[in-house]
């Protein structure tokens, strides 16, 4: 599965968003529309994979590389606790999700699953844009 870890070293910033944080190809319908169902089923997952490392932590962050510190929150024991047991969480998360989507997902139709892989990338996509939401 997923594997984020979480290693607390004295003196190394501690980043907000770790694991898998981006895909290798955006897609159009015609071409998800040639690939097998496994294809897809793997598309999805992956998608999936990385949203659920960024999308909670947007008001942080939208990439990797910043850290508590750069954002000045003090790395306090309870604060890197607090990330630790959210990293914890996004694992568990993940992990179950996918266990049940493996189980269900192939009954999905092709359709939905082209539209939700669509849907996700341009969930994606719009990281790109997301500072022209803030205002300064």
């Amino acid at each position: 599965m997923i594997s984020m870890s979480f290693a607390q070293k004295k003196g190394k910033d501690i980043n907000i968003i770790s694991g898998k944080v981006n895909i290798s190809k955006y897609h159009s319908y015609e071409e998800l529309n040639r690939m097998s169902k496994g294809e897809l089923l793997a598309l999805y997952t992956e998608r999936i994979e990385v949203i659920v490392n960024i999308l909670p932590n947007i008001a942080f962050a939208t990439k990797p590389g910043v850290t508590m510190k750069s954002l000045g929150i003090p790395e306090t024991k309870e604060n890197v606790k607090a990330l630790e047991a959210n990293r914890e969480a996004s694992i568990k998360y993940f992990d179950s999700t996918i266990a049940f989507q493996k189980l269900i997902l192939p009954y999905s139709d092709t359709r939905d699953l082209i539209a939700a892989i669509i849907f996700y990338e341009d969930t994606l996509k719009s990281l790109h844009t997301y500072n022209d939401y803030r205002t300064d």
